[in-house]
């Protein structure tokens, strides 16, 4: 069985995943020009994070009620899961650029936002893919996906390994590698909706 256009878990699911799409994009659009912009950066995000986690609530709520689903009811909750996951980790990257007093993103946190923008694009093509039984195209967003966390290690290691040549502040040091990290850890939630996708997939097709 597969999600029709109309079922409340595919319209849910779809909220979750669109709601995660507008939080990345702005997040990777936000200018931050001042510390005073970092609060209302930070703010926001905590709405998209907010919302995104009625979302989840309504979807365990509505498991709890329904007896039949289109697809296996844990494979819902885990699509659920882990996309919230990624919206927690983009939220929890915003503190820290407010905690941290950084104004400015440096060539590194772009390429990794930038990636996590594009992978947030693909989890929304293939949630709605989801309701018209288009495996093939679910799929190829997972792989799409996939590739995008595998080039996130790359950055990584490129970034720190710059850090450690570039930069004589040892604080400095902690606060950018601890972001680096963090949006690396956003890259594998990314990484974690692809393998669900790619499990209701083999279940479904």
């Amino acid at each position: 069985m597969v999600f029709k256009k109309k079922d409340k878990f595919g319209t849910i699911l779809s909220n979750i995943a669109e709601n995660l799409k507008e939080s990345a994009h702005y997040f990777a659009d936000y200018k931050l020009n001042n510390v005073s912009d970092l609060k209302e950066f930070s703010t926001t995000m905590k709405d998209y994070e907010t919302k995104g986690d009625n979302y989840v609530h309504e979807v365990i709520l509505d498991l709890n009620k329904v007896f039949i689903t289109p697809i296996e009811r844990e494979d819902i909750l885990a699509l659920s899961m882990s996309m919230d996951d990624v919206l927690d980790g983009l939220e929890h990257t915003a503190a820290m650029f407010e905690m941290y007093s950084i104004t400015k993103a440096d060539e590194f946190m772009l390429q990794f936002v930038e990636a996590i923008r594009q992978c947030s694009n693909e989890i929304e093509e293939a949630v709605e893919l989801l309701s018209t039984k288009k495996w093939i195209k679910v799929r190829e967003s997972a792989i799409k996906i996939k590739d995008l966390e595998s080039k996130c290690d790359g950055i990584l290691r490129q970034s720190i390994k710059h850090l450690f040549n570039t930069e004589k502040d040892p604080i400095r040091i902690i606060q950018y590698k601890e972001i680096y990290e963090e949006l690396e850890l956003v890259a594998d939630y990314c990484q974690n909706v692809a393998n669900t996708f790619e499990t209701i997939i083999m279940k479904n097709a």
